[in-house]
């Protein structure tokens, strides 16, 4: 039977090699041939500092904590993804069931593995001092890097050589309401354009700007459409994103809806290559972490948007 990466991940003198090719010291560099990723000429994480890096880009991303995650680190993956709504019936004695071809109720969604990289350099003292916290600084640094990059991508990604976004025009969320300048009625009309069982576990996803222009909403009674003891709307949650756009033409600015339909796939474990020669002569190292992933609403309809008109729409 053969050993499989995490088992080879999970050494001790994996994790001990591993980091002394990242302090630049000479050791068993066979103990880490296992973990090579070819294609980038870096050595995956030990798993103890994967699972690390992992709780820690999860505190920096928004959305990996509102999207279901997923581990496809074989090729040739696809995503069945059910396209109907199940319906309990009664069914009369010695009644006939309603069975039927079950497989048309799914839609097939191929899977991508785009590569996302982030480099770090450090100053060769800090790297060689024993002492230094080398292993927390990296993973707090890829961690940063890797989130915020991840939750652009995952707004605002074309789908080429990288995930695909909620925003994207037809691959992402469907369009509920369209507005010249968005009011009251317009977020009302947003929250009720998503069927209710999507409603149910549904949040907000907005920038700073867009939310303190709802904050002044109100309807013609004076109530404020913002909830200013809990800050939601409507009873759901309000999440602040830097990556979605402000109220502009064209523009979605407001998203509504279950997050949990877009699907944030890893393809491979984090991985890193040590560039020790490379900056020697500025006196740093550098670290090259690479991820690979893709990312896609499995279901359009479970998340709505509003979209601002263009000027020539007004008319």
């Amino acid at each position: 039977m053969g050993v499989n990466y995490k088992d080879i991940t999970a050494q001790p003198e994996y994790d001990i090699q591993f980091w002394n090719v990242a302090r630049g010291i000479k050791g068993n560099e066979d103990a880490l041939a296992k973990g090579r990723i070819s294609a980038t000429g870096s050595y995956e994480l030990p798993a103890g500092a994967s699972a690390k890096i992992a709780k820690a880009t999860e505190k920096e991303s928004v959305f990996r904590n509102i999207a279901t995650e997923i581990k496809a680190y074989k090729s040739g993956y696809r995503i069945f993804s059910k396209d109907c709504k199940d319906l309990a019936q009664f069914i009369p004695e010695n009644g006939e069931l309603p069975v039927y071809d079950g497989m048309k109720d799914f839609n097939v969604n191929s899977i991508g593995s785009h590569k996302l990289a982030v480099l770090v350099k450090m100053d060769e003292d800090f790297v060689r001092d024993a002492a230094f916290g080398l292993e927390p600084y990296l993973i707090g640094r890829f961690a940063k890097n890797f989130g915020r990059a991840e939750d652009n991508v995952f707004i605002n990604g074309t789908g080429e050589d990288e995930p695909t976004g909620i925003l994207h025009g037809s691959n992402g969320a469907e369009m509920g309401v369209t507005t010249a300048s968005i009011t009251y009625d317009d977020v009302i009309a947003l929250y009720f354009s998503v069927e209710k069982e999507y409603r149910k576990n549904g949040v907000w996803m907005m920038n700073d700007s867009t939310a303190l222009m709802l904050r002044t909403l109100k309807d013609a009674d004076g109530n404020y459409l913002w909830n200013h003891a809990d800050d939601t709307i409507l009873g759901k949650q309000v999440i602040i994103s830097e990556y979605m756009p402000d109220a502009a033409e064209g523009a979605k600015p407001i998203a509504f809806g279950d997050f949990s339909y877009y699907w944030i796939i890893d393809r491979k474990p984090v991985s890193v290559r040590t560039l020790i020669e490379r900056f020697a002569v500025l006196g740093q190292v550098g670290y090259l972490a690479f991820k690979f992933l893709d990312g896609k609403l499995i279901r359009r309809d479970a998340v709505k948007a509003i979209q601002i008109k263009n000027s020539d729409q007004n008319v």
